[in-house]
């Protein structure tokens, strides 16, 4: 193709004009320079060699823009081979799924028995202090020290008297779901909603979380049995918060806000620690960013619930659910991330 292309290249400006007059019957024709009159067929020869030479060229365009349509889709192909190929490094697979979703298929137990067998001494000297205000006959009053498990005993136990199969897409990462960002706050139940149904998904149910949390293992934490905070973002020093907080893009519009929530913030960018990974090969699902769910059976403003827990000292495992922030709740601890109907179902 090349040859075609820089053939009529060469025969310069000059072509182009006996081209031109050529194709008058009155035109002289053009030679390499010389006055000399041509001879009797030397018209009709530069009109061949014209009529060549723009064949020449129309072929020579066709094969270009057939080449520019190859390499369009060879960049095309190779943007799916790339995101097949870094999909391919990851764990899980998105078969049946967008590329930016996680399959998650197999056998759900609804109801589950995991017994802790080691808790946090925070909470074993809190629970020592509500009894003996008890046997003193004192009111101990509400705890603020969240339960934490360091240890559970192996394995769960599945209480249903059958399994439910499960499958469906869950984005890989929490909201934006792009490994490296730091996850969305600041958002509501109803926002994280509306933000899943734009890119043609939906909030994960709460069993849906459930499964893909703790897989067909039914395992406490994403990562196992035993707690551990080098492995999910988890256990990072509470901080109270001093002043009042609006949504995302409200508040980085506002020094005083904007400077609380920077003083809070302890996210850290989705994917970063490698083995808070569940069973099916979705992160951070324990711990970073609380995530909004549909509670099912539920009504307005109660179809709202938290689930995974967030940076600070909290449960921040698999099956708690939090129901008492209503579906207008956003903090600086609430996020989400998005499922969808795998296909073949």
């Amino acid at each position: 193709m090349s040859e075609r292309f820089t053939s009529p290249s060469r025969l310069g400006l000059g072509v182009f004009f006996c081209v031109a007059l050529a194709t008058s019957a009155t035109a002289p024709a053009c030679s390499g320079g010389s006055s000399t009159p041509p001879a009797p067929d030397a018209a009709a020869d530069a009109a061949i060699e014209a009529a060549e030479a723009r064949a020449e060229l129309d072929a020579a365009i066709a094969d270009a823009a057939l080449d520019a349509d190859a390499d369009a889709d060879a960049d095309a192909a190779a943007e799916v081979d790339a995101a097949t190929d870094a999909n391919a490094a990851l764990p899980g697979t998105s078969e049946g799924c967008p590329s930016d979703m996680v399959l998650v298929a197999g056998e759900y137990c609804p109801l589950v028995q995991q017994r802790c067998v080691e808790h946090h001494d925070e909470f074993e000297k809190d629970q020592a202090k509500k009894k003996k205000a008890s046997e003193q006959g004192e009111g101990s009053g509400p705890s603020t020290v969240s339960e934490r498990c360091m240890r559970y005993e192996e394995p769960s136990v599945c209480l249903s008297k059958k399994r439910t199969p499960m499958r469906f897409c869950m984005d890989r990462y929490e909201w934006p779901n792009q490994k490296g960002e730091l996850p969305a706050l600041l958002v509501s139940w109803g926002d994280a909603q509306k933000l899943c149904e734009a890119k043609g998904k939906r909030l994960c149910s709460e069993a849906e979380f459930n499964f893909a949390c703790e897989g067909e293992a039914m395992l406490p934490y994403t990562y196992g049995y035993e707690r551990d905070p080098t492995a999910c973002n988890i256990d990072k020093p509470y901080r109270k918060r001093e002043k009042k907080l609006f949504k995302y893009e409200r508040c980085l519009k506002r020094p005083e806000c904007k400077a609380e929530l920077e003083k809070l913030d302890q996210r850290l960018p989705t994917g970063s620690m490698p083995r808070c990974v569940s069973p099916f090969g979705v992160y951070d699902l324990n711990g970073n960013i609380n995530e909004w769910v549909v509670r099912p059976k539920q009504k307005y403003p109660n179809r709202s619930g938290l689930k995974g827990g967030w940076w600070g000292p909290v449960r921040g495992r698999c099956r708690p659910t939090v129901g008492f922030h209503k579906e207008d709740d956003y903090g600086y601890e609430e996020g989400f991330r998005c499922c969808k109907k795998a296909e073949g179902n």
